[in-house]
Formats: C-alpha cells, sequence, structure tokens
C-alpha cells in the first residue's frame, strides 16, 4: 500500500496486467453497451416520438417504469432468468432451441443483457425527446421534394437528432462505465468490471490509496470523453 502523494499507485494500474486488463475490459463493455443501446433505442425513440396512437402514453409508461426498480433488484431478476432452472433455459429446452442447460450467469453475456437493461430507458427517452423537438416541417419539405421516407430521416432527421443521440451515449458509456451492481451480481467472479473491483479494494483489501486511483482514472475517462463531445457539439452549432 502505498500511502503517501506518489505516482506508484497509477504506474501499478497501468502496468499490472490484470487492473490493465479489467480496465480494458470495462471500456470495451461500456462501448458495447452504448452502441447497442443507440442501435436499439434509435428506431423505437422514433417510433415513440411519430406516433399518434391513443396508446402512446401508455408505450412511455412501459419505458419509463423500468426506472422504478433499483439496480440490485433488476439484477437480482436476472440471476433468476439466467440459472440452470431460470426462464431463459426452460423456454429454450421447452422450444428445442436447447439440448442441455446452458450457463449464462457469470458471463460477458449477462453482463451485457443487465446493462442493456437498465441503460435503454435513458436512451430511448433522451433521443425521444430531441425527436419530439424537431420541426415537422423540414421532414415535410424533403418529402414533397422527392425524398424517400428513409433518405428524409437519414438527411434531415438524424442530424438534427444528433445532439440528443450524442448525448444519450454518453449518458450510456458514464452509466456502463461505472456500473457496480449488475456486474457484481451477474459477472461475479467470472467476469469483473473496474466498479466492482474499486469496492474490493477499500472495503476488502482496505488499500484506500489504489482504490483512490482506479476511482480517479473512472473519473478521468469519463471527464475527457464528455469534454470531447461538449467540445464536438459546440463546433457543430457553429458550422
Amino acid at each position: 500500500m502505498v500511502e503517501a502523494l506518489t505516482g506508484a499507485n497509477y504506474v501499478q494500474a497501468f502496468l499490472d496486467p490484470y487492473y490493465r486488463g479489467i480496465l480494458g475490459k470495462t471500456i470495451f463493455m461500456a462501448a458495447l453497451v452504448t452502441a447497442l443501446c443507440i442501435v436499439l433505442g434509435l428506431p423505437l425513440a422514433q417510433f415513440l416520438a411519430r406516433t399518434t396512437s391513443r396508446y402512446k402514453s401508455l408505450l412511455l409508461l412501459c419505458v419509463i417504469v423500468p426506472l422504478f426498480v433499483g439496480n440490485a433488484v433488476r439484477a437480482a431478476g436476472w440471476m433468476v432468468a439466467f440459472g440452470q432452472q431460470g426462464l431463459v433455459n426452460q423456454v429454450g429446452l421447452f422450444s428445442g432451441i436447447l439440448d442441455a442447460p446452458v450457463d449464462i450467469m457469470y458471463t460477458p453475456a449477462a453482463v451485457l443483457i443487465g446493462l442493456l437493461s437498465v441503460n435503454l430507458p435513458f436512451v430511448v427517452l433522451t433521443i425521444q425527446s430531441v425527436l419530439e423537438g424537431i420541426d415537422r416541417s423540414a421532414e415535410e419539405a424533403s418529402l414533397s421534394l422527392g425524398a424517400t421516407s428513409f433518405e428524409t430521416w437519414r438527411l434531415v432527421t438524424l442530424p438534427l437528432a444528433m445532439p440528443g443521440v450524442l448525448a444519450a451515449a454518453l449518458m450510456s458509456f458514464i452509466l456502463a462505465m461505472n456500473a457496480y451492481a449488475t456486474p457484481m451480481l451477474l459477472g461475479g467472479p467470472g467476469f469483473r468490471m473496474m466498479a466492482p473491483v474499486v469496492a474490493d479494494e477499500i472495503l476488502v483489501k482496505n488499500n484506500w490509496p489504489f482504490g483512490a486511483t482506479l476511482s480517479l482514472l473512472l473519473i478521468a475517462i469519463t471527464t475527457v470523453l464528455t469534454l470531447a463531445i461538449n467540445r464536438f457539439l459546440a463546433r457543430t452549432r457553429k458550422a
């Protein structure tokens, strides 16, 4: 344990293959979760923003309700679903997709699904609110000039919604980078991410200086990303 003001803890964090590997896995998982949230959330947000169905409020409620459930409770529900006798294996065996139960718990796939369920509502609501504020006359003008619906979406709607998409992506990445309950419960010892490792350093190993170092690395990464996206958006507005 290095308690004095020194760079030794940072050297250890970057040179030790164990911690460097966990940091790499955390960044990769956060990026993957963010990409999937955008791919899945953008069409859903587009539908919610443009639908005229009388059930629109009910659909929005279905997106909002999961936010009232704590991450630990949600992860515990996934633990039940992913178990050897859980819903996923039972459905797979009953339908003939699986010949035998598969191990889903304590795998990257379990953590990925858990983080998606946490982050997707935030992404959908963020993008949907931006799409709601876009002036429909720009889209109507594009359609009247002969553009197809997809061309209008790609060349008009998406560029106008890009600030919201980037904000949603940033939010998802930060939430995934700093996730604690989901990777701890669904990843277990088989798949470690930074937040549970920070907790272990402080609470289990009582190594507060190194735990603080790892925490500062997480803060630094998210801060740099936030500043980069804000600068990009500022340049976009000026252009």
